[in-house]
């Protein structure tokens, strides 16, 4: 069987070296090298000949992430990994995923091209905004669930008064699969937008009364909706309210309006680092998740086995 080798990229180090540890091996020596302009000059230290190359590294902001990935993937093709895999825990630009008004572009499909245009042979990712996203790829995708992480951790939990929620009509489908699973109620959260990033308008559909709710997105950027959709459920009678986002974006005035929402936690997974702690923000590891998606890939193994264990 080839090498393995796993390379950290910038955006995801602390990540890369716990997914290397849970994988029992050590990752590969590698220097980021920068011009005066700051322009990057990845250098790989160590022969990767016919090896299964893994690059982790989420395409978060700022931009330079998802340059730097490519330049990784292209110096791989050209020292002959034998087999690419871009690890990329959280894809970014995934949200523009359709032409909804004229003259915008479909940046997920943009994306997908630039990653296999530079050499990928496979994407790993997790929690793609929309799954339709998988289809922009002609290569092969893992998409890997946070429900292998979620639930296993909700289960430990007391959810007999808990109702689930979607704070908006897109992510019933997230939402609807948790409540499903541990055989709870379902509300929505309808909400109006003006603009993007600013909800102007939200409206609950469902009984929550007396109820503990989880709110359940795949990312949270201004925490604009989640923190709407925390004050019409609590004004519609909810007993708490707490979040559930794979993604932590937290761009903006996150950090302040979710420390002066109604929400009593947020649990976020570390596919992306965070900026800064919070009390109220809690932080799950998807490492162990993606050693196994990448141990079952090389031994050719079902990468869906992965979410139905218990």
């Amino acid at each position: 069987m080839p090498e393995v080798k796993l390379f950290s990229c910038t955006a995801s180090e602390s990540l890369a070296a716990d997914i290397a540890e849970h994988y029992q091996t050590n990752l590969a020596d590698k220097t980021l090298a920068k011009f005066s302009d700051g322009e990057m000059q990845p250098i790989i230290n160590e022969s990767i000949r016919g090896s299964f190359v893994f690059f982790i590294q989420s395409t978060c902001q700022p931009h330079d992430n998802l340059v730097e990935l490519l330049l990784w993937i292209d110096s791989a093709k050209r020292a002959s990994a034998g087999y690419i895999t871009a690890v990329v825990p959280y894809f970014g630009y995934a949200r523009q995923d359709r032409k909804d008004k004229p003259r915008v572009p479909i940046s997920a499909k943009l994306m997908a091209n630039l990653l296999t245009t530079a050499g990928a042979d496979r994407i790993m990712t997790m929690d793609l905004h929309a799954d339709q996203v998988q289809g922009f790829f002609d290569i092969p995708v893992d998409h890997l669930r946070s429900e292998a992480i979620y639930m296993p951790y909700l289960a430990e939990t007391d959810l007999s008064s808990t109702i689930f929620a979607s704070p908006d009509v897109g992510g019933v489908k997230r939402a609807r699969s948790y409540a499903m699973h541990f055989g709870r109620e379902l509300v929505i959260c309808d909400k109006y937008r003006t603009k993007a990033n600013e909800v102007a308008s939200m409206t609950v559909i469902g009984d929550v009364k007396g109820a503990d709710v989880i709110l359940v997105d795949d990312l949270v950027d201004t925490a604009g909706t989640l923190c709407k959709a925390a004050d019409a459920l609590i004004e519609k009678g909810a007993r708490s309210v707490k979040a559930i986002c794979t993604h932590p974006v937290l761009s903006g005035k996150a950090y302040e309006n979710i420390e002066n929402s109604k929400l009593t936690e947020l649990i976020v997974c570390d596919t992306i680092p965070l900026r800064r702690p919070s009390e109220k923000i809690k932080v799950l590891s998807t490492a162990k998740l993606f050693s196994r998606a990448i141990r079952n890939t090389i031994e050719y193994k079902s990468i869906a086995a992965l979410f139905l264990q218990k």
